[in-house]
């Protein structure tokens, strides 16, 4: 077996930590969901079947790019094709994050992409947060629609699972998976008012993103 590649310790830790979080928000609720970090040899992964809460870093499973076992004592999580097509699809994505959190799912079980109702949509690259076409979780179909739907987007529903969110790292994406939630329930909130969101246009979506580029930097 493979010896662990240096820097392996401190991104397992991060990972589980990541996991743990997510699991605690209920947005990732005990086994359900995963999440990944590349490496230099293919991605670590969450493990098939183990609550969050019992994970360790051997637990942890690194793959290669077909999905191979490289390290690792379990079984690598069932959407282990998921990571490894948009791995191989997006050479900007570094991480992944796939949850089941709760309104944005509400919205995939509909099929329904966020619109661009509030300016943070640009978070996800777009001027929408897209849903995919429906397939069999852990199947090669789910796994390319998910690759197609989130096309020039750093996130995007799975219709009837949940979401998937990329990221330069692995807070990166946390941080945008979380986002998609607090827009789907935003988005929700407002469908359940009654009232019809007044999107923005493709312009002033432009516009966001322009003012995006320069957020949280240094002066």
């Amino acid at each position: 077996m493979p010896r662990p590649w240096p820097g392996a310790a401190m991104t397992a830790e991060a990972l589980i930590a990541t996991a743990q979080a997510l699991d605690g928000l209920g947005y990732m609720p005990s086994k359900s969901g995963n999440v990944s970090i590349r490496t230099e040899r293919g991605f670590l992964i969450t493990p098939s079947g183990l609550p969050y809460a019992q994970l360790t870093p051997k637990e942890l499973v690194e793959c290669g790019p077909d999905g191979g076992v490289l390290a690792g004592q379990r079984r690598p999580s069932s959407e282990w094709r998921l990571h490894a097509d948009i791995y191989a699809a997006r050479p900007d994505a570094q991480a992944l994050v796939h949850t089941h959190s709760p309104h944005a799912t509400a919205l995939s079980c509909a099929r329904r992409p966020i619109p661009p109702f509030h300016y943070m949509i640009a978070m996800a690259g777009g001027d929408d947060i897209p849903c995919s076409d429906y397939a069999t979780f852990g199947t090669p179909e789910l796994a390319q629609a998910a690759v197609r739907a989130i096309e020039g987007r750093r996130a995007c529903l799975l219709a009837n699972h949940g979401v998937v969110a990329i990221g330069s790292g692995l807070a990166a994406a946390d941080a945008l998976a979380r986002e998609v939630e607090n827009l789907a329930r935003e988005y929700l909130l407002l469908l359940a008012s009654g009232l019809s969101p007044v999107l923005l246009t493709p312009d002033e979506m432009v516009a966001v993103k322009a003012q995006f580029r320069g957020y949280g930097r240094p002066a």
